[in-house]
């Protein structure tokens, strides 16, 4: 059966609106402040704060499509970021000698396949498995990628890594530049955010959420649920892959510990404090995550406690969330305009009669 046999049917009139019409005037407000951000931040909020929250946003956005859309908590995606990542480092130029120095327009259509592949054949076996156990198998897959990387040197290089790995200088820009690299991270960041929000109203998207609310009856009217989780894993690694570039291109190198057990619970932290239900929330996780480390030795220094305790503050924060508002700080949100909105009614209500 075909998935396009059960897609929905848009009201008319809905369609004849422009996108730009579609898109509500908060959106366009953050979009231009975004624009115009390098004209009063300086180098170290664009490159180091924005553009990291950007590329964490863009790996907990690949988290968020498969938990959120497709029911699957995987905790693997820093570890496909960090295969892309890898692999533009191993096939690309950098400062190690295993390097093979390939031209840019190769290595990064081969390290997005490369990562594809991995999380398809990883997604595969993972699928098969539901809740607790996905997640268990999936950390298990990144903690073997992670020591094996650790103790190979012929192709990963141990535990040296890569470095000097630098973006290509495309179209002469060096993209390395804190307002290029800004520009860089947000472009991809928006684009990847539109891929969610399209693919959530094809026919696969609208298919994958059917599976995730209840997959033996997809089954039962034809779908095939295995393919289409397997497919999500393989979409997502598309979003994983591009913040894994970005994240060795603004780090200049990449190592085992990028990859390592911690950051790739860092994803889910993010992931979840944000929102798993929408696109947006994980770029306000990432942007809390990351405000939240970088000003981590003043907030802890003002309460007594020493710096390497950063863990105990996004700890705390993830409790607060998990505990208050288990859908993210975006549910807050809705929270209170529902609450503004009733209080809104009550009081036209109350002055009516």
């Amino acid at each position: 059966m075909s998935v396009a046999d059960h897609a929905p049917r848009l009201d008319g009139l809905a369609d004849q609106r422009s996108w730009s019409a579609r898109i509500p005037l908060p959106w366009w407000i953050a979009a231009v402040v975004l624009l115009l951000l390098p004209i009063v931040a300086n180098n170290f909020w664009l490159f180091q704060v924005m553009g990291w929250t950007f590329i964490l946003g863009m790996i907990g956005l690949s988290l968020m499509f498969l938990a959120g859309y497709g029911g699957m908590v995987s905790l693997l995606q820093m570890t496909i970021a960090g295969m892309a990542g890898y692999m533009v480092a191993i096939l690309g130029p950098s400062g190690a000698a295993v390097s093979l120095g390939l031209s840019w327009w190769i290595v990064l259509p081969a390290a997005f396949l490369i990562a594809a592949a991995f999380a398809t054949i990883c997604g595969a076996l993972a699928v098969r498995t539901d809740g607790i156990y996905t997640i268990m198998i999936t950390l298990a897959i990144a903690a073997a990628f992670f020591y094996f990387t650790r103790q190979n040197y012929t192709i990963f290089n141990g535990y040296s890594g890569f470095n000097l790995v630098l973006p290509p200088k495309i179209f002469g820009v060096n993209w390395r530049d804190p307002v290029a690299f800004y520009y860089l991270a947000l472009a991809c960041a928006a684009l990847c955010y539109g891929a969610v929000v399209y693919l959530a109203r094809t026919p696969f998207g609208l298919a994958l959420q059917g599976v995730r609310d209840n997959p033996r009856r997809m089954a039962a009217l034809g779908f095939n649920v295995t393919a289409h989780r397997v497919a999500a894993y393989a979409l997502a690694s598309v979003f994983a892959s591009t913040g894994g570039i970005l994240l060795v291109w603004q780090n200049a190198q990449i190592a085992p510990g990028t990859i390592g057990i911690s950051a790739a619970i860092d994803v889910l932290v993010v992931a979840v404090v944000g929102g798993l239900r929408r696109p947006l929330g994980p770029f306000i996780g990432a942007f809390i995550y990351v405000i939240l480390q970088v000003f981590s030795t003043d907030i802890l220094g003002f309460f007594g406690f020493a710096a390497d305790r950063f863990k105990l503050i996004i700890g705390i924060g993830f409790l607060a969330v998990v505990l208050f508002s288990p859908d993210g700080v975006l549910a807050l949100w809705d929270r209170w305009r529902a609450r503004a909105a009733a209080q809104k009614a009550a009081a036209v209500t109350g002055g009516g009669t």
